[in-house]
């Protein structure tokens, strides 16, 4: 790829984990050996572009746990978070293979968005090489690495993004795989590409069609599209076709269904099913490796809602599982002292710190390794991760007022309705996502008058600090979208997007690492929850809390025309906004 495609893959999809080799004096030298692979993934016969690392004075007399990794959408073995992995946990004594994922790079192959049954199976091949059970093309064989049993390498998986949903799906295949460190990936690519934050019935799951998300859903379909027309993976058979010459054929049905903005019930319930297949929610049960989740805090693509719901599935079920809530994602984010390994932080930074002993306990079998907390996240507000015996949970209640204003009791309720409506086109602005990184100007987030509603509490007496996913229980009057709701067509639905936003005693809005909740609304009639993304964030003494509803947003598709909305506010009304609120300090 060249240009502001090429940009856009690297900043964004293929994850911002910055792994170049550290510079650290204990650093081990080691070898890195170009290999290729043909493997049999599903109904399809695969090459796979690979580099081993090997530490020096590694050998079957003194073998080594592996570390496997792959890219992150876009990007390859070669690209600079990838390759660096291999270099990273070589230089501390990791046998390291790393590999372009299928249909990126040298790898050949189709798109299937880590299809566990297609790419899933092409990693468990690899596993077989680790593992002493095949060579690669050339012969080469990996007879130094530890192994559990004949066949069983002693393995951990890290990467980022793609290359974090690639471990989960191999770990549902392959029960070899000892530890997974997935970065900033996804539970549901249907909530992650759809969202809706309402009607939850797992994890981040909803029965009702969400709101296309058509920045970031065409980001991936052009960028798998921009891979150049001689790498291995295109089909002759796709030659003629103007469109999905990298993908397979239902993962680009799926994005041109998203793209009509109409979802009939079978179509738009084949393609949720397609994208749930290819997702950790359908296959996390499979799961049994020890798994340290890390997520991005400023992450409008993959949010907090979705390594949450993969966390709490994986523990239900007696999985070993801790999470980290780091800064950076793929909106950005990073800061000084973040996990940086291009500046060699891994020992130094507290999610290196707590890879290395995840790495250390399960791969080298350390038993005393100190694998941290239940949950640890970062706050911009005070030095050093907060942490948590689990995610917290909601436990302060503000309410909607006739009058505008955010109370914290009934019985402050006003009673008063409110009315905003849309227009033909978005009128309010929140997330960054393709604009910065393709090099164009992104503005600050707005909501346009008349098409939004707001209440805001009075200043904050005392700082009061958020960590997770406030939910806010609403109910709206919509007889426009009533009439039409039932139609059988999803598009016909009402959409409304919430966000909460930070108000300064100057008046300035911060709405928090820019996150919006979209949501389209099962049935007017009823009165619906919505869970917002989740944040980690301190509203300062003299704040106050927006909570808005609106219209629309120019990051997703919305309403199929216009459908006023009134928001009925009375003391015995649903109106109520709660928080997950942690003691200050």
């Amino acid at each position: 790829m060249r240009g502001p495609l090429a940009a856009f893959a690297g900043a964004a999809l293929a994850a911002p984990l910055v792994l170049a080799g550290p510079a650290h004096a204990e650093a081990a030298p080691y070898t890195v050996t170009p290999l290729t692979f043909t493997v049999e993934a599903g109904d399809r016969t695969c090459a796979v572009d690979a580099d081993l690392y090997r530490p020096a004075g590694v050998d079957a007399d003194r073998p080594a746990p592996a570390v496997l990794a792959t890219n992150g959408f876009g990007g390859s073995k070669a690209d600079g978070s990838t390759d660096a992995i291999g270099k990273a946990f070589a230089e501390r004594g990791y046998v390291g293979l790393v590999y372009s994922g299928l249909g990126f790079g040298e790898s050949g192959c189709l798109i299937t968005l880590d299809d566990p049954a297609v790419d899933g199976r092409a990693a468990s091949e690899l596993l077989d090489f680790l593992g002493g059970l095949r060579t690669a093309d050339d012969g080469t064989r990996a007879d130094y690495v530890t192994r559990d049993a004949e066949g069983d390498p002693r393995v951990g998986m890290i990467g980022g993004s793609y290359g974090g949903a690639i471990q989960l799906a191999t770990a549902a295949v392959d029960p070899r795989v000892d530890a997974l460190v997935p970065l900033i990936t996804w539970n549901d690519l249907g909530y992650a590409l759809a969202p809706n934050n309402t009607g939850a019935r797992a994890g981040v799951t909803s029965d009702t069609p969400g709101v296309f998300k058509w920045q970031w859903a065409n980001g991936f379909y052009l960028i798998g599209e921009g891979q150049p027309l001689l790498n291995p993976s295109l089909d002759p058979s796709r030659i003629n076709r103007l469109d999905c010459l990298h993908f397979a054929t239902r993962a680009c049905e799926t994005i041109r269904l998203l793209n009509t903005g109409r979802y009939p019930a079978e179509e738009t319930d084949r393609m949720l099913a397609y994208a749930r297949s290819v997702s950790p929610v359908s296959y996390l049960d499979k799961v049994k490796a020890p798994t340290l989740i890390v997520q991005g805090q400023a992450d409008t693509l993959f949010n907090l809602n979705e390594a949450t719901a993969t966390y709490r599935t994986l523990k239900a079920q007696g999985t070993e599982t801790k999470m980290i809530w780091q800064s950076w994602g793929h909106s950005g984010g990073q800061v000084s002292g973040e996990l940086d390994l291009s500046q060699g932080n891994l020992e130094t930074s507290h999610v290196g710190q707590r890879v290395l002993a995840w790495f250390d306990r399960h791969l080298r079998g350390n038993t005393a390794a100190d694998t941290g907390p239940a949950l640890s996240y970062y706050r911009d507000w005070q030095s050093g991760y907060g942490t948590a015996a689990d995610v917290p949970a909601l436990s302060r209640s503000f309410y909607l007022s006739g009058d505008g204003t955010l109370v914290g009791n009934r019985s402050q309720v006003v009673r008063g309705s409110r009315q905003y409506t849309n227009w033909p086109v978005p009128t309010s602005h929140s997330e960054s996502s393709i604009a910065p990184l393709i090099g164009l100007p992104d503005p600050a987030p707005y909501d346009t008058k008349g098409t939004y509603l707001g209440w805001r509490t009075e200043p904050l007496a005392a700082p009061l600090d958020v960590v997770g996913a406030p939910k806010a229980t609403l109910k709206v009057v919509s007889p426009k979208a009533e009439r039409v709701q039932n139609s059988g067509d999803a598009s016909d639905k009402l959409v409304l997007f919430t966000k909460v936003y930070d108000i300064a005693p100057d008046g300035g809005r911060t709405l928090v690492n820019r996150l919006v909740s979209p949501v389209r609304v099962p049935d007017v009639t009823r009165p619906f929850t919505v869970e917002l993304p989740g944040i980690v964030h301190r509203y300062e003494k003299g704040h106050r809390l927006e909570f808005v509803i609106a219209a629309s947003d120019t990051a997703y598709f919305g309403n199929r025309g216009v459908k006023p909305v009134t928001v009925v506010s009375a003391p015995d009304d649903t109106g109520v906004l709660e928080l997950p609120v942690v003691p200050a300090g």
